[in-house]
């Protein structure tokens, strides 16, 4: 995956967070997904594919509202990269579910 970054050479920092999650159907339809070690961090979805995104976004919007109000994150920082120039390349995990 490549990003063009304005001519300026903006640095992009890039933390990678470990998101521990229970994914539980429920009854009435649908699923539910939570992390243990945040308890503000859940989502709901129709199927566990939405579910996973529906929390990604989630903890993605916490992760930044906590910096933001300088609140310490609960969550394990596994990396921390520093981008810069024009274009670059990274891993980006993609999580799909298999038959």
């Amino acid at each position: 995956m490549w990003y063009n970054l304005p001519m300026n050479k903006k640095t992009l920092n890039i933390q990678e967070y470990e998101l521990p999650i229970t994914i539980t159907e429920e009854e009435e339809g649908g699923f539910t997904a939570s992390c243990s070690l945040w308890k503000d961090c859940y989502a709901q979805g129709e199927t566990i594919e939405k579910t996973i995104n529906e929390i990604s976004c989630v903890a993605s919007s916490l992760i930044e509202l906590y910096k933001e109000e300088d609140l310490k994150i609960p969550l394990k920082l596994k990396k921390t990269e520093k981008n810069q120039g024009k274009g670059f390349s990274l891993n980006f995990p993609l999580i799909v579910s298999v038959s």
